[in-house]
């Protein structure tokens, strides 16, 4: 006799698949008949897929009716939505109830709108909180501020080898510094513990010392681990290299998830005299 496969475990093969956009409409039946964990699972395959404005359909009344752990999930999908006053009310109300991982969107999101102070200050918060990614976050901004000083005192105060994001802050403040043979240590051994952006940081360093071979074998390693944006970052890669049509393909998944960058990307390349 065979048994039949609940929706939320094919949600969850297709979601263990890369498949989320495929995974929605599973979960949303195993929302329905109240399977456990569904809708953690439901939000994970709108966010992943970059439905944006589904997610926030979702999202948003379950957050006004009190369930105020999916307002950093919210908050997310509103500025993929491009709804950022609500977006960063969402993230703020996050913030409000514990949720320190909803500090670092904010900040980005304010970062990106120009607001560079105010980013500063939530990350700052944040990291005296105990939050385990913002002191990354935290140098990343001070550095794209040229604030070396403050950057460097920062990284090494909370470098940490049991939160791996530390070591590649500091080996980016190492790289600013000049002092490359650290950095390039602090990013094999963020490697090897597994840190969420080390591929990517390692493979910038190795670009910028001319080992292209050494650098996309980074950056395929960090499609490999699912890194943050890695499809839009090896495609600009593949784009810097000249391998346009490779570089297509990357854009195209990233703008499936939503990345604005990529759409942009993608536009400014299908624009181009040049490359017909």
């Amino acid at each position: 006799m065979t048994m039949s496969t609940s929706p939320s475990d094919e949600g969850i093969a297709l979601l263990r698949a890369g498949r989320a956009a495929e995974a929605v409409e599973p979960l949303r039946r195993a929302v329905a008949a109240g399977a456990p964990g569904a809708a953690d699972l439901l939000a994970r395959a709108y966010l992943d897929s970059g439905s944006w404005h589904a997610a926030a359909d979702w999202l948003r009344p379950l957050v006004d009716s009190g369930r105020t752990e999916f307002a950093g999930r919210l908050g997310v999908a509103l500025a993929g939505a491009g709804e950022r006053a609500a977006a960063e009310a969402a993230f703020r109300l996050a913030v409000s109830t514990g949720d320190l991982a909803a500090a670092n969107d904010l900040a980005i999101l304010l970062r990106d709108h120009g607001r560079p102070g105010e980013a500063q200050q939530v990350l700052e918060q944040a990291v005296a909180a105990g939050d385990s990614i913002a002191p990354a976050n935290l140098v990343a901004l001070h550095l794209e501020a040229g604030r070396l000083d403050q950057a460097l005192e920062t990284a090494e105060r909370h470098v940490d080898e049991t939160r791996p994001d530390t070591l590649v802050a500091l080996g980016d403040v190492r790289v600013a510094q000049g002092r490359g043979t650290e950095a390039e240590h602090l990013y094999v051994q963020a490697i090897r513990l597994g840190a969420g952006r080390a591929h990517t940081a390692y493979a910038y360093y190795l670009a910028g010392n001319g080992d292209l071979a050494g650098a996309e074998r980074e950056f395929r390693a960090a499609v490999e681990e699912g890194e943050p944006r890695w499809a839009v970052t090896l495609a600009r890669f593949l784009l810097d290299a000249g391998r346009l049509d490779e570089a297509r393909g990357y854009l195209q998944v990233a703008i499936d998830a939503g990345d604005v960058e990529a759409a942009e990307l993608l536009a400014e390349l299908e624009g181009d005299p040049a490359d017909d």
